[in-house]
């Protein structure tokens, strides 16, 4: 056998690459948190070495060279006409309440704020169908973000329980015969009070059956899990509309939220200050500054870690991202994958990836939004960071966010507390002239409902069509706008008539909605 020497100078040009290869392995046990794919507090040190690309540079550079015609923006800008329905949750005549309650009910709720906030609205609902008394439901702690916060620090109680008075009985905590029902108690041992076999979308019928007896027998009910365990359908309409008397008009803020949110919307609707920004903002004219003054558009970018990881999509960070949410994907599912078994381009073809900063810009810029609209960033940690979003901020140089526009002092009561982080985004959702988010979600479906129940402006991306529009490397500028215009001639608010099944705190016409 022949057997090759290496020259000293391979062994010497080699030696780099060992003691680079050396260095990986120590570097991980020194310095743990920037390589733990479970830390949300630092970025994983492989994601961040390579700044993500521009993947639409050619439309990118268009965009930034576009003009907005007046028309256009007064049209962007304009309210929704009357659809021919209005708002009436909080008016429908309700069965009135038999203050003879047959015992009490308790519910714990996980997820993030949009999540809880649902199952609330659906606990109202079936106290009312048990003839039971609600107890303040008990908000779990978010195993993501480790968020503590109660329903008494998010939600207005004592408004809470006034705006429902004539419905439901509702309590914020129990008598002491029953103080030993807690969530540690439940979390023990398994409990004859603990009902934690209701089916998703179950029905008032199955409540009666299987909680309303142990309810008798012990006085009390408790039920784990209560995420999406209450039927859209076959309900009777006062139920019906008594869920969307607590998602639209009982659930308000704490007065500190609101407050916060109220300087955030001034600020907003105030003249934008030059500095920073006028360097790269060129105004194409003195009218299309003033079409849009005192308006804004809030962008929900859901861009975190667990969804860019979760899609399977490329999203331009090259190989070393590849990597780093590989080994996200790895250690908390196992490397399962959604949608795994299609390339890139076949989810994207399908809509099924979500949009980068950089395409949901290049999508506002298309529909007729300039460098002079007030945009407000409404997101969690962006997978990537500042970089990522270095496209959508050349394009909008006056987009804010939270901390761009408020004080730490006025940050403190809110500050490192999601839910409280999310609930000030949601006031500002609702205050904004126009909202559009980069992916459906939560977020996306709850302010849907909402601003529909408002008749508020809401645009929603067709994820199918921009998908089949960014795989196209060669599109112009004038046919990808035409494109897009086109694609959401019908997406900007008009009204949506629930089907069965849909969610009604997403479509609140017809159950929650009355024919003008």
């Amino acid at each position: 056998m022949n057997h090759v020497r290496q020259s000293p100078t391979i062994r010497i040009m080699a030696w780099p690459f060992q003691m680079g290869g050396l260095i990986m392995l120590v570097l991980p046990s020194l310095f743990p948190t920037l390589f733990s794919p479970l830390s949300r507090s630092y970025p994983s040190l492989f994601s961040e070495w390579n700044a993500p690309r521009p993947m639409h540079s050619h439309l990118l550079n268009r965009a930034l060279q576009q003009q907005t015609s007046n028309a256009q923006e007064a049209d962007l800008w304009s309210s929704l006409p009357n659809q021919g329905w209005k708002a009436c949750a909080d008016n429908q005549d309700t069965q009135s309440l038999d203050r003879k309650s047959q015992g009490y009910i308790q519910v714990f709720l996980d997820g993030g704020l949009n999540q809880q906030r649902m199952g609330i609205c659906d606990a109202v609902a079936v106290a009312k169908i048990l003839n039971a008394t609600l107890v303040i439901p008990y908000l779990e702690v978010n195993p993501v973000w480790q968020d503590t916060s109660s329903f008494a620090d998010i939600f207005d109680i004592d408004h809470f329980i006034s705006a429902l008075s004539g419905d439901v009985s509702i309590v914020k905590e129990l008598p002491s015969d029953y103080s030993w029902s807690t969530r540690e108690y439940y979390a023990t041992g398994i409990r004859a009070t603990r009902i934690k076999t209701a089916p998703v979308h179950a029905s008032a019928s199955w409540y009666l059956a299987n909680v309303l007896p142990v309810m008798h027998s012990y006085g009390i009910v408790a039920i784990a899990p209560f995420s999406h365990r209450l039927a859209f359908d076959n309900l009777p309409s006062d139920i019906q509309h008594l869920r969307c008397k607590v998602n639209f008009h009982a659930l308000v803020f704490v007065p500190h939220v609101r407050t916060l949110g109220d300087a955030l919307v001034s600020h907003l609707r105030s003249p934008p200050s030059l500095d920073g920004a006028s360097s790269t903002a060129h105004f194409h004219n003195r009218e299309n500054v003033r079409a849009g003054a005192g308006k804004y558009v809030v962008l929900h970018l859901r861009f975190d870690k667990d969804m860019a990881a979760h899609s399977a999509c490329d999203f331009g960070g090259g190989k070393a991202e590849k990597l780093a949410l590989a080994k996200y994907r790895q250690v908390l599912w196992q490397g399962r994958v959604l949608n795994s078994q299609f390339t890139d381009g076949e989810l994207r073809g399908q809509g099924r990836c979500p949009l980068t900063p950089e395409e949901i810009g290049l999508l506002l810029a298309a529909l007729g939004f300039n460098n002079s609209t007030r945009l407000y960033l409404a997101s969690h940690k962006v997978y990537g960071g500042e970089a990522r979003i270095s496209a959508l901020r050349q394009l909008f140089p006056f987009m804010e966010d939270k901390k761009s526009l408020a004080s730490s002092h006025e940050l403190s009561e809110v500050e490192g507390k999601a839910s409280l982080l999310a609930a000030v985004d949601y006031y500002v959702s609702m205050q904004s002239d126009i909202f559009i988010s980069a992916s459906p979600g939560n977020m996306h479906n709850a302010l849907l409902g909402h601003r529909a129940y408002k008749n508020l402006k809401t645009i929603r991306p067709n994820m199918t069509l921009l998908g089949k529009l960014f795989l196209n490397k060669t599109i112009e500028w004038s046919e990808f706008q035409q494109a897009v215009q086109q694609g959401h001639k019908n997406r900007q608010g008009q009204m949506r008539i629930r089907k069965e099944k849909q969610s009604i705190y997403t479509y609140p016409a017809p159950d929650c909605m009355c024919k003008v």
